[in-house]
């Protein structure tokens, strides 16, 4: 999980061609391409990240301008990048010696409550999608819920949120629990038909922030065949503002130890988070993490899992899960459950029962004085 694509729009309004932004020389950022290829890093999930405040504004246009840059890093340095969207492409990235570039989008806001739109963004080449980001959507609860610095809306998934994941099963969306309740996750792992990832996410015992997996979601991870890849946010791996790559292998130690050796990986979140660990500085780093994990005696096939293998599973299952002759999830959310006083209702007609739902006569009344 890589925010580089962020940084790209927050530095240069993702201008590629503005000479500061030349990725062989960019400065002051945990990634460019000298610093991946001292990492040895054969492949990202590029995230395709927008705010929360985005959420019944701009999410989509925001989610589609990011996802745009992503390919176009692609475009624009081929020798370095190869934009993939199948377990199959990685392999050959890996083949070809270039980073295989894929796309995360980060936030439930971004579909804006549509299977529509989830459709779209899959053709796109979304290949994760995490449920929410550090905010409720209207269909599943976020991590603030269990903090208490957010109410549950739905108890985790509401019934379009199992819609959603129905959905993602079916088209082969990689799902991802990164940031969201204990209720979410434990909901979405017993619905799921395919293992999910964390993409980014660490163990609670160890650092008890609720960005964190606890115990016994981890033994889900386990049952299911998920995946939690373990985040570099000092705030997540010690719960204070300074940390060391020994508290990362001690994380990448713990998930082992309760989820076994093939549910752990690497989730970065580079360029993503304001304070790395001591060691972890920037993607060239992680050499030195795997050196660290050579030193706790983990086997070469134990590694080779956290830095591709168990990745690679969990994508083939997903593959493997998809359905194309299914017939797409159709059912829309219900009118009520929207947010944003200026909506257009079009496809919620008074012949259907969705547009009698409580609060949908409100919600008429306020797009009409939105239309004044």
């Amino acid at each position: 999980h890589n925010d580089l694509p962020w940084q790209l729009l927050t530095m240069f309004n993702n201008r590629l061609q503005d000479e500061r932004a030349n990725l062989s020389t960019l400065a002051d950022t945990h990634t460019n391409i000298p610093k991946l290829k001292a990492g040895f890093v054969g492949g990202q999930f590029w995230s395709a990240y927008t705010p929360c405040d985005t959420q019944n504004k701009d999410a989509v246009r925001r989610t589609l301008e990011q996802i745009d840059v992503i390919h176009r890093m692609c475009q624009m340095y081929p020798e370095t990048f190869l934009c993939v969207t199948t377990s199959t492409g990685i392999r050959q990235a890996f083949q070809e010696g270039k980073v295989a570039s894929l796309i995360g989008v980060e936030g439930g806001h971004s579909i804006d409550s549509s299977l529509g739109v989830l459709r779209a963004l899959y053709h796109l080449g979304m290949r994760y999608l995490t449920l929410t980001h550090n905010c409720n959507t209207p269909w599943a609860d976020n991590w603030l819920v269990d903090r208490g610095s957010d109410k549950a809306q739905s108890q985790g998934l509401s019934l379009f949120g199992q819609s959603v994941v129905r959905e993602m099963n079916r088209l082969g969306v990689i799902i991802d629990l990164a940031h969201v309740s204990v209720a979410t996750m434990k909901a979405t792992l017993q619905l799921s038909k395919a293992p999910v990832i964390f993409s980014h996410s660490s163990a609670y015992s160890l650092c008890g922030n609720r960005r964190n997996v606890p115990d016994d979601v981890l033994q889900l991870v386990n049952e299911t065949g998920s995946l939690v890849m373990v985040n570099f946010y000092n705030d997540y791996v010690s719960c204070t503002k300074e940390a060391s790559l020994s508290q990362v292998a001690d994380h990448l130690d713990h998930i082992r130890k309760v989820a076994g050796a093939r549910a752990v990986g690497f989730g970065g979140d580079f360029d993503g988070v304001s304070r790395l660990p001591e060691g972890l500085e920037d993607v060239s780093k992680y050499p030195d993490l795997i050196a660290e994990l050579l030193r706790r005696n983990w086997t070469e096939a134990e590694i080779r899992g956290a830095l591709a293998d168990n990745l690679l599973r969990v994508f083939e299952a997903v593959e493997q899960a998809s359905n194309n002759t299914q017939a797409p999830e159709e059912e829309p959310i219900p009118l009520d459950q929207l947010d944003g006083s200026c909506r257009t209702q079009y496809g919620y007609s008074e012949a259907s029962s969705l547009y009698h739902q409580p609060g949908a006569l409100l919600a008429s009344l306020i797009l009409s004085l939105c239309l004044l």
